[in-house]
């Protein structure tokens, strides 16, 4: 069962690729209290979509200092004379890094937080409801 989604945003994001120009590539970026600490990006293209989930704290994080562990790590970029973010995804079929608008990924960030305030995310878990869908 999916959360509800109570903020999205279709972001451009580009991926990076070596010796070439950025490829644009469309996301969904959702957000619901339901899954107060998580975000899903959603990539669609070729009737399929692709969905990773992972840590608000992340982005939120990643627009000032580098930040990760594992698949996701988040960190800023200058370098370009505008202000990205920069995302790396891994999987086993490989890894993308993908750049953003530091304010697309903030504005976003803001509406999240006008859902469920930074560092109030435990006040809007069901424990209860994730113990019966897990037994279930």
């Amino acid at each position: 069962m999916q959360p509800q989604v109570d903020v999205e945003a279709s972001v451009q994001l580009r991926l990076v690729v070596a010796d070439a120009d950025a490829v644009p590539l469309p996301v969904s970026l959702r957000y619901g209290a339901s899954d107060p600490y998580a975000v899903r990006a959603v990539f669609s293209g070729d009737g399929m979509e692709v969905e990773w989930v992972f840590a608000r704290d992340l982005l939120r994080t990643g627009l000032t200092t580098p930040i990760g562990d594992g698949d996701v790590h988040v960190w800023p970029s200058w370098g370009t004379g505008r202000e990205l973010v920069m995302i790396s995804l891994t999987s086993p079929d490989g890894q993308a890094v993908l750049e953003a608008s530091a304010d697309d990924v903030r504005t976003f960030l803001d509406r999240t937080a006008a859902v469920v305030p930074d560092g109030e995310e435990s006040l809007y878990l069901d424990l209860d409801a994730a113990v019966a869908r897990l037994l279930t």
